[in-house]
């Protein structure tokens, strides 16, 4: 049986696809396909999460996983949060929105933050009982971009443990430890004790 992955998100699908490689399904992108992204217009990382995975549900009659994850700064009140991939704007890229938390960020000292995930699996759209996982991956915000890798804030994310950006780090060590990563292992752990979860 397919599940979808709700989104259109190249980064996420490139790190989505190989942690949910044991799912038990067959994975399909929704960038490859015509469903559109529904208005992701609630006030929290879950709801948004479900917003998503239920459209796609809708839209297809398959099972869906969604996710949605942002920047939580502490100086700037959990900014950018759910507004993190549209900070600087509706289309805002990459480099606006880290210019944009470089503004923002020049009059503060404490410059601690974390990423958030909260991960959605739904059996269908009217799913009473969705599967939820979350992860948080916890660093700081540099003061200038450093790494060519990753996406979305990366370059500004700094792993102290680790003395690296998440920019600089390798996939798979990014993919064990980050935000999205734990959400994932969780979301595994949920999924393999679904009796509908076998390959098929």
């Amino acid at each position: 049986m397919d599940l979808v992955l709700a989104t259109r998100n190249q980064g996420k699908i490139d790190e989505m696809r190989p942690m949910l490689a044991n799912v038990g399904f067959n994975l399909v992108n929704q960038s490859d396909t015509d469903i559109p992204s529904p208005v992701e217009d609630a006030a929290t990382f879950v709801e948004n999460a479900l917003i998503k995975a239920r459209a796609v549900c809708a839209a297809t009659g398959l099972p869906s996983i969604a996710d949605d994850s942002g920047l939580v700064v502490a100086a700037l009140g959990g900014a950018p949060g759910i507004f993190s991939a549209r900070y600087a704007g509706e289309e805002a890229t990459d480099g606006d929105n880290n210019a944009r938390l470089l503004r923002e960020l020049a009059s503060h000292t404490d410059r601690s933050a974390y990423f958030f995930c909260c991960m959605v699996f739904l059996r269908s759209a009217q799913d009473p009982t969705p599967l939820i996982a979350t992860g948080r991956w916890h660093g700081e915000i540099l003061t200038e971009p450093k790494g060519d890798g990753g996406f979305g804030y990366d370059p500004l994310f700094w792993v102290p443990d680790l003395k690296k950006s998440a920019a600089e780090l390798v996939k798979a060590e990014k993919n064990t430890i980050s935000h999205r990563g734990q959400a994932c292992a969780l979301m595994l752990q949920s999924l393999s004790a679904q009796p509908f979860t076998a390959t098929r």
